[in-house]
């Protein structure tokens, strides 16, 4: 029983973090703030973490398990390389859309000042996405959905790079810029 309460508040901490991620030119978020917002003490956050570091990788975890998890969805209901691609750009976006607090800690921002092994982690994600969508630009070329002769490695970076822009430009206007504006042009650009 004690460990569900566990896991729950440790959910609650994350979700509470989350939140306080929404507001880009809020206060800068301290262990006291986190605490102060969740009606706790900090010693009652460092039971569940041992630092905030450890916070952030909660959160990191997170994003790893949801967009790796929707990314196999993907590639497992859809035979086309090129559908794969466009729906994940889709996903990438909405995902970010749908989870602000998590879109600050998607582009570093809110991991400016925190430990630099956080931001070496969220590289390596980038990696894997790029990864992952050089995976469904492969499934295309070996469908004959592009030429032969089209390079994936600069297909995928391209788009891995539009969606860090989407993210980003969402993030700065203050969640106002939607980031599937005017999407379907741009993914038939970048897939045609």
């Amino acid at each position: 029983m004690a460990s569900s309460k566990s896991g729950e508040r440790k959910t609650q901490i994350l979700q509470m973090l989350a939140e306080m991620l929404e507001h880009p030119k809020g206060e800068r978020i301290t262990t006291a703030a986190l605490a102060a917002r969740l009606q706790v003490s900090e010693a009652a956050l460092y039971r569940h973490f041992a630092s905030k570091a450890q916070m952030f990788e909660g959160l990191i975890e997170f994003i790893e398990n949801s967009v790796f998890g929707l990314f196999n969805v993907i590639s497992e209901s859809e035979a086309s390389g090129l559908i794969q691609a466009r729906k994940a750009i889709l996903m990438l976006l909405t995902f970010a859309e749908r989870n602000k607090g998590m879109t600050r800690v998607l582009i570093g921002d809110a991991l400016v000042s925190e430990d630099e092994r956080l931001q070496g982690r969220m590289n390596q994600f980038l990696d894997r996405i790029e990864a992952s969508l050089r995976q469904c630009l492969r499934n295309a070329l070996a469908a004959n959905e592009l030429p032969a002769t089209d390079d994936i490695h600069a297909r995928a970076s391209l788009i891995l790079h539009f969606v860090l822009g989407r993210w980003h430009r969402y993030a700065k206007s203050g969640w106002k810029r939607s980031p599937s504006e005017h999407l379907d042009v741009q993914i038939q650009i970048m897939l045609s």
